[in-house]
């Protein structure tokens, strides 16, 4: 499920889903935890790119939960087409 626009491959993946499952949090705790909306979790988690609007708030109130660094829930991952300069 690639959630960018059409046309644009973004090349920074979200991993709420799977920071997640390491720390078996299923979504309905998540947003008793951080205060979120239980479709705003689950909309995130199901999400396999970086949010087009990721508040810095939201950002940090994941990483408090989860006991976890930004960089573990955002990857860049280079295009393996693109040509290397």
């Amino acid at each position: 499920m690639n959630d960018a626009p059409e046309g644009l491959n973004m090349p920074i993946k979200w991993r709420l889903a799977v920071i997640m499952a390491d720390r078996e949090i299923d979504y309905k705790e998540l947003a008793e935890l951080t205060g979120f909306h239980e479709k705003t979790v689950n909309k995130h988690k199901n999400m396999r790119v970086m949010p087009n609007r990721l508040e810095d708030t939201t950002l940090l109130q994941y990483c408090k939960i989860l006991e976890c660094q930004p960089g573990d829930l955002l990857v860049y991952i280079p295009d393996k087409d693109e040509e290397k300069t």
